[in-house]
């Protein structure tokens, strides 16, 4: 467990993911934050054959790291901070839990709707029907379809005008 306040997006290969990755980070600097990007590798179908399934969780772990590689570049690019990136392997949304239970640092997720002809996407939809793996935590969802300057703009409080000299 870990102490501080963080923001937490869940990573995957979607358009989406990095309006709400930019989001996180933005919010993160504004007030001083921490960003933390779960990447989780979902279970391999067993082949019946040890080889295969040990090069298809390599190569499913290569990927992970591929995609948070990208997540600290962009983190960097956009707001100056590196997040942390955590790897879990499991079902996506037992592991969501098991994080949000066990970070206490997490105070809000942030998730991305999709734009796509799919819908917001299974996670989104989940808060909607009021499940998932939340628990205590606020759940901010970003329109996926968002520019950099309009992330910018939502994230970022406004420049306070100078104060009256008196």
């Amino acid at each position: 467990m870990s102490s501080g306040f963080a923001f937490l997006v869940v990573g995957d290969e979607s358009p989406e993911f990095f309006a709400a990755l930019t989001f996180a980070a933005l919010r993160a600097k504004a007030i001083g934050g921490g960003l933390k990007v779960l990447l989780v590798i979902e279970p391999v179908e067993a082949a019946g054959w040890s080889s295969v399934d040990a090069q298809i969780r390599a190569e499913a772990f290569e990927e992970a790291q591929e995609l948070g590689a990208r997540c600290v570049e962009e983190a960097r690019a956009e707001a100056g901070r590196e997040p942390e990136l955590i790897f879990r392997e499991g079902e996506l949304r037992a592991e969501i839990k098991r994080l949000l239970e066990e970070d206490a640092s997490i105070h809000f997720v942030v998730l991305a709707a999709g734009t796509g002809v799919g819908g917001p996407g299974p996670l989104v939809s989940s808060i909607a029907k009021g499940m998932g793996p939340w628990g205590r935590v606020p759940v901010v969802i970003v329109p996926g379809h968002l520019t950099k300057a309009d992330l910018r703009a939502l994230a970022t409080p406004p420049e306070k005008p100078d104060a009256p000299a008196g």
